[in-house]
């Protein structure tokens, strides 16, 4: 049944027209794809419905009720934030979108959640963005890793080795005089 209503909302779509507002060229502001607003002018020939004029909304180009808000694969969508969301989830009947706003790491978590509890999800291919979301924190990690061995390195240098690369006295104070010249110098 569901099937069925499915196709007829597909070849619905399929020979949909673009309900492009009256006007649009004439006004940058408005754009092409901007809502639509229904033509309320007395002349209008959208209006009046004059052949060879654009389309306007009309119930006939409505999808049956029943499939209406599904996915083209027949699920329901539910939009997922936090990994408490997929608890909620029926893996047969629903699908999860996952939203925009969320961050690498809890995107990770719920993927592999989804996986897990074998959820579909629409706005991503999970395989390949676990992959790539690993791979960047693995990265990030060894940047991370190497740093901190940098400075501990320098951390052991003692002061005094840096003391007698510098000299005493003078030699002491013109080398801290040119290294403020530098700084000071510096173009950014």
């Amino acid at each position: 049944m569901i099937e069925k209503l499915l196709e007829i909302r597909k070849n619905i779509k399929e020979k949909k027209p673009d309900f492009i507002r009256q006007d649009y060229q004439r006004r940058k502001r408005l754009g092409r794809k901007l809502k639509w607003r229904k033509p309320k002018g007395v002349h209008s020939k959208i209006r009046h419905h004059f052949k060879g004029r654009r389309k306007m909304p009309s119930p006939g180009y409505r999808s049956p009720a029943k499939v209406s808000g599904l996915s083209p694969s027949g699920l329901k969508i539910v939009n997922v934030s936090t990994a408490n969301d997929l608890q909620k989830i029926k893996s047969e009947a629903e699908a999860a979108v996952i939203s925009k706003a969320v961050g690498m790491k809890k995107r990770l978590e719920i993927l592999k959640m989804t996986k897990e509890l074998k959820i579909a999800v629409l706005n991503l291919n999970a395989d390949e963005h676990i992959a790539k979301i690993e791979n960047f924190l693995n990265s990030k990690k060894k940047e991370s890793d190497k740093g901190k061995k940098e400075a501990k390195k320098s951390a052991k240098e003692p002061k005094e080795q840096k003391e007698a690369e510098l000299g005493t006295g003078l030699q002491r104070k013109d080398a801290e005089k040119k290294e403020k010249d530098k700084v000071l110098t510096k173009r950014i």
